[in-house]
């Protein structure tokens, strides 16, 4: 019985990705609002009954994408340390992990920063438990850097979003071609970050030496390899 159903649920898994993954691309070009699910229909060659199989509203797929999305960077965040590490490290393998997604899921990225007021009721809240449980991981490792470092007269809401606004809107300038790769570009803004643009070139700090860790190397796509 098991081997009957497993391959009918990866294939309407295979078809979701492809869903989400299009969807992500015409959100992203288009905007949520001035997307129809025609304008889908046509770019995944499905019918619209085909497609309201999948999901019932436009705004439920976009529910979908954003879901994925930050389930996807808490299993990875997840997966990438121990609390025995070095504070310090944990915030850089925390920019690591945000960098390289949204580096190698641009389209997506551009998703999550237009479109955040787009969902409303309980498409919302779901939403909103996922991001602050998100924004608690780098909150609670700058408040113990913090306690551990004596820098009591630093806002946890100030330094948690500005990190997050130097890393969030890298789509609207990066190009891989011209800037730096991901170890070096997450070891210059966290230098910028930490010690400020005039000292943070000067500064010896062997916890920001960039590394070439598993999410550096690899290509990661998030509809290719989630399983």
């Amino acid at each position: 019985m098991t081997s009957r159903v497993e391959p009918a649920t990866r294939h309407y898994d295979e078809k979701l990705q492809k869903i989400l993954k299009t969807a992500a691309k015409i959100f992203a070009d288009k905007g949520f609002h001035k997307t129809s699910v025609r304008d889908i229909s046509r770019a995944t060659r499905m019918s619209l009954a085909g497609l309201y199989y999948y999901f019932r509203t436009k705004e439920e797929l976009l529910y979908l994408i954003q879901e994925r999305c930050f389930v996807t960077l808490l299993q990875r965040w997840e997966q990438a340390t121990t609390a025995e590490t070095d504070v310090r490290t944990r915030i850089r393998v925390f920019a690591e992990n945000h960098l390289s997604f949204f580096l190698h899921n641009m389209h997506e990225m551009k998703v999550m920063a237009h479109e955040d007021e787009s969902l409303t009721g309980e498409f919302n809240e779901k939403i909103l438990v996922l991001k602050r449980r998100y924004v608690k991981v780098i909150m609670d490792l700058i408040a113990e850097l913090r306690e551990r470092r004596g820098a009591k007269g630093i806002d946890l809401r100030v330094a948690t979003f500005s990190l997050f606004g130097m890393m969030n809107w890298i789509y609207t300038w990066y190009q891989p071609k011209r800037d730096l790769p991901l170890p070096q570009l997450t070891e210059q803004m966290l230098r910028i970050y930490f010690f400020g643009l005039l000292q943070g070139g000067a500064v010896e700090a062997p916890w920001l030496d960039a590394t070439v860790s598993a999410s550096a190397k690899e290509t990661f796509s998030l509809w290719e390899n989630h399983r």
